[in-house]
């Protein structure tokens, strides 16, 4: 469907709800079409499994104890 900018801004809710039942909504300038509506894909919530697999390596000094000073520091004991 192909409407005028007059009516887009008049009947904009009813739009947005064709576009998102499937529908193709052009806005024109006269009769040359300017924009479509489309509707946005939502964006993927929280945290995803496994997204950083692979890019982080851990090695053995992982296992290794932390010095005092640092250990310290976890424990509040370093400000």
């Amino acid at each position: 469907m192909q409407i005028g900018i007059h009516a887009a801004k008049t009947h904009l809710s009813r739009l947005i709800e064709r576009v998102l039942a499937g529908e193709e909504v052009v806005i024109a300038r006269g009769k040359t079409p300017v924009v479509k509506l489309v509707p946005v894909e939502p964006r993927p919530r929280g945290r995803v499994f496994g997204a950083m697999r692979g890019r982080a390596q851990v090695d053995e000094r992982f296992f290794e104890p932390l010095p005092d000073d640092e250990l310290d520091a976890w424990d509040g004991g370093g400000t």
